[in-house]
């Protein structure tokens, strides 16, 4: 016997002879519905937004139901666009984040009629809102998994659509904020749902879910004077990170505060200092920032954070001036126990979607008539007739 003989030896000689046609082709039709990754990226056949054969079944399928957003060249008209960005190059303890998207896309099955009974709000009938699917990010390079995140939600922010990222660790916040800035004429504003201060410089010499805002705070026209941090607290806080919020002048609501001030109170001055002088607001909600009685599915979970109805309330008062958009971050479902935090983290995309439509920021209001149809279209609709 020889190494010609050797079955391995006859299979990659027929290899060659096998055809690449369709292959080729749906490459090429990635490349052009995922539109062209960042320039840090240098293989070109890589698209922005993840349009592979299995991409919609590998997300999940789409959040709340909403319509996969297929081609992304025809991003025009929608309110709302759900883009998922898998990165977990940022964690430091437990890793797990790149499957957060898919759960959280997978849980909020559970929602996908929209309505709120409480909210008085249906949001399929006061909203367009479209799936964009996965960024391609590489999770072997931090650096160009922004440089991709920051290219995609860009793209989304251009066209005037509200982007929810769902993450990922919390190092994304640096991207998104970086992808919004250059689309305000002015100062953005910050406000970040955490138990830690995530204001350190670097994380064994690396930006990691520990570093976004203070590289965020770096932005000319995000000043940490605009950055509000809510939650902060237990053993695991940097104290670099404490001192980098001192001396930038960032604003820091303890559950100290809230039990003492109350909800209202810190929420409403929540408010007040991320929008002073901001022309926009952004949130970023760090699944962490409760209990983890309430949310064991994350990467560094801290003891005695928010319940679930703190969190939501204060939600619906810092939102209710709107938001440039938002990110929910730190869904790690592999530590998850019967998918109640990522059933959390829907929660918490919805609640603020619901507060943005019934305060008149975003979609259309419960209360506002649609608009009128055309007499016969009217009428076909009565008599049960196809329209169209």
């Amino acid at each position: 016997m020889d190494r010609e003989q050797l079955h391995g030896s006859r299979m990659a000689a027929r290899e060659a002879e096998l055809p690449a046609e369709k292959t080729r082709e749906a490459r090429e039709q990635a490349l052009l519905y995922g539109l062209e990754s960042a320039a840090s990226v240098r293989d070109r056949t890589i698209p922005l937004f993840n349009r592979g054969r299995a991409a919609l079944t590998a997300m999940g399928g789409t959040f709340a139901g909403v319509a996969f957003q297929e081609d992304m060249r025809d991003l025009n008209g929608p309110d709302v666009a759900f883009v998922g960005a898998p990165l977990d190059a940022g964690t430091t303890f437990r890793s797990g984040t790149r499957a957060g998207p898919q759960a959280l896309r997978r849980i909020s099955a559970l929602s996908s009629y929209g309505y709120n009974f409480e909210l008085g709000v249906d949001l399929h009938e006061s909203l367009e809102m479209v799936d964009c699917g996965d960024i391609n990010v590489t999770n072997a390079n931090i650096e160009k998994a922004f440089d991709q995140i920051d290219k995609a939600v860009a793209y989304v922010h251009e066209r005037g659509v509200f982007p929810v990222v769902l993450g990922g660790d919390h190092s994304i916040g640096y991207p998104d904020i970086r992808a919004l800035t250059p689309y305000v004429d002015g100062n953005v504003g910050i406000i970040h749902f955490d138990r830690h201060s995530d204001l350190s410089e670097y994380g064994m010499d690396e930006r990691t879910h520990g570093t976004p805002f203070f590289h965020a705070t770096n932005i000319p026209n995000a000043p940490a004077s605009n950055l509000v941090q809510i939650g902060i607290g237990g053993w695991t806080s940097s104290r670099f990170g404490v001192k980098t919020a001192r001396e930038r002048g960032a604003s820091i609501i303890t559950l100290t505060d809230i039990d003492r001030w109350g909800i209202e109170r810190c929420a409403e001055l929540a408010l007040e200092i991320a929008w002073k002088n901001a022309k926009r607001v952004f949130l970023s909600f760090d699944i962490d920032c409760l209990d983890p009685a309430f949310a064991p599915g994350t990467g560094t979970p801290v003891g005695g954070g928010l319940l679930p109805r703190e969190a939501l309330r204060m939600l619906s008062v810092v939102t209710r001036e709107g938001l440039a958009g938002m990110e929910l971050v730190e869904v790690a479902p592999q530590y998850d126990v019967g998918d109640i935090t990522s059933v959390q983290g829907v929660r918490v995309v919805l609640e603020v979607l619901g507060t943005l439509v019934n305060e008149g920021k975003l979609g259309r209001r419960p209360d506002e008539s649609p608009e009128p149809q055309r007499p016969e279209v009217a009428q076909q609709a009565e008599e049960g007739l196809p329209q169209g």
